[in-house]
């Protein structure tokens, strides 16, 4: 198509005393021969057409055609409407760490530290901000000397060993070895702090495991607590067949009953006892029950109230 040319109506022009000529617009093709007129324009003075779009943005089209469609022809409604937009996710996801600051605002009662909060891949991210040291000593390898492994639980696993130096000197011990690299969250790094924290203030106890240090390096935590050579209370009532006479059975209620009695008055609730977690000192049919394991223990606080749901129902 070739270009536009305007064309004055004379005979339009003279009707309309000169000033209000109308102009009409002809297209002319590439051999010069003119085709049908299109849209008609005003004269240059003329008062352009009101619009009724009350919009305050000028028109796009000067000359009062709202429409660049020849005249008779409607826009379909394509042409009209506004196309729809869809969003696969229309808000970000829920950040992983804003349930840990809940969760710690609660326990401490006092707000963590303000840091950013990894809104995508934020695991990686949020384990590179957790401060994994507890000021515990470092010369482990120094002090004790570990052997072989004598149980294993949720959170770590327990190996015998033997005293280099100090009060353990030449004695046997039990290790408990965590992780530090299953320490994925702040709470699991507050966890074993406050493990540590309750073996210290319950020491004394006949029938409470004893404590002796807490030892770390960059990869593990070490708790060197008293070594129980007796083996689980469970073994002992799978050993009997599942039953225990009577007078028996009385010697190891009170023993259990004394050492959570003492717990509770000392403000601790120890949350996972089970026949798994008294162990007796030796093999002797008297020994002593002692209650370990405080990894989900915890102090109680006026109004506080605590819970607990074992990992076999979470799994389950």
């Amino acid at each position: 198509m070739g270009q536009c040319y305007g064309k004055v109506n004379n005979q339009s022009k003279q009707s309309l005393g000169g000033d209000e000529a109308n102009t009409t617009t002809y297209v002319v093709s590439g051999d010069g021969s003119q085709n049908q007129p299109l849209t008609p324009l005003r004269a240059k003075n003329a008062t352009p057409a009101r619009s009724s779009n009350p919009s305050p943005w000028p028109s796009p089209f000067p000359h009062g055609s709202s429409s660049p469609l020849p005249p008779g022809v409607s826009p379909s409604p394509a042409r009209t409407s506004t196309p729809r937009r869809f969003f696969r996710r229309p808000f970000p996801p829920p950040s992983p760490a804003k349930h840990i600051k809940a969760s710690l605002i609660k326990r401490l009662g006092v707000k963590p530290k303000e840091g950013p909060i990894p809104e995508e891949g934020g695991v990686e991210s949020e384990q590179a901000l957790l401060d994994k040291s507890f000021g515990y000593g470092k010369n482990f390898g120094a002090k004790y000397e570990l052997g072989k492994e004598v149980g294993r639980g949720h959170f770590g696993h327990t190996c015998s060993g033997r005293g280099k130096k100090g009060e353990v000197k030449d004695h046997p011990v039990a290790v408990k070895i965590i992780s530090k690299a299953k320490m994925t969250t702040a709470i699991a790094i507050e966890d074993v702090r406050r493990e540590v924290k309750l073996l210290k203030s319950l020491s004394g106890h006949k029938h409470l495991i004893r404590y002796y240090d807490a030892c770390e390096d960059a990869n593990n935590v070490y708790i060197v607590m008293e070594l129980c050579e007796g083996g689980e209370l469970l073994d002992r009532i799978l050993a009997r067949g599942g039953k225990y006479p009577e007078e028996d059975a009385k010697a190891i209620v009170v023993q259990i009953l004394n050492v959570v009695s003492f717990c509770h008055l000392q403000g601790v609730v120890h949350r996972d006892l089970k026949p798994e977690n008294f162990l007796f000192t030796s093999s002797r049919e008297d020994s002593d029950l002692k209650l370990i394991d405080f990894g989900l223990s915890d102090f109680v606080k006026p109004g506080k109230i605590l819970f607990i749901l074992h990992p076999f129902l979470v799994a389950a």
